[in-house]
């Protein structure tokens, strides 16, 4: 099953996720098969203001466990996360039978 994670950023945070992102990036490259897609979240002027990450796991326990592992999540970055199942209705880049 797929889980998305959603997170916004504590206000004025910005110097230490550029910070930590380096580790983060590192962290979701361990992830492997299991990672789906990683990117942030943008404010109105283009810079991070969150994060959406999508993986598979058995369990919401599962995909919980794996996102508190995130160095963003570790070192304090989100001022909230939300983790939900989500469903992949469409992909415009995957091949067609």
């Amino acid at each position: 099953m797929l889980f998305a994670m959603i997170a916004k950023d504590k206000p004025g945070s910005i110097d230490q996720r550029l910070a930590v992102r380096p580790v983060h990036l590192q962290h979701l490259e361990s992830l492997g098969q299991q990672l789906r897609l990683a990117g942030a979240l943008l404010d109105a002027d283009g810079k991070p203001e969150g994060s959406l990450v999508v993986i598979e796991a058995e369990t919401i326990e599962a995909a919980t466990e794996l996102f508190n592992a995130d160095p963003f999540v570790k070192q304090g970055i989100f001022a909230s996360t939300e983790i939900k199942p989500w469903r992949l209705a469409y992909d415009h880049m995957s091949p067609k039978a």
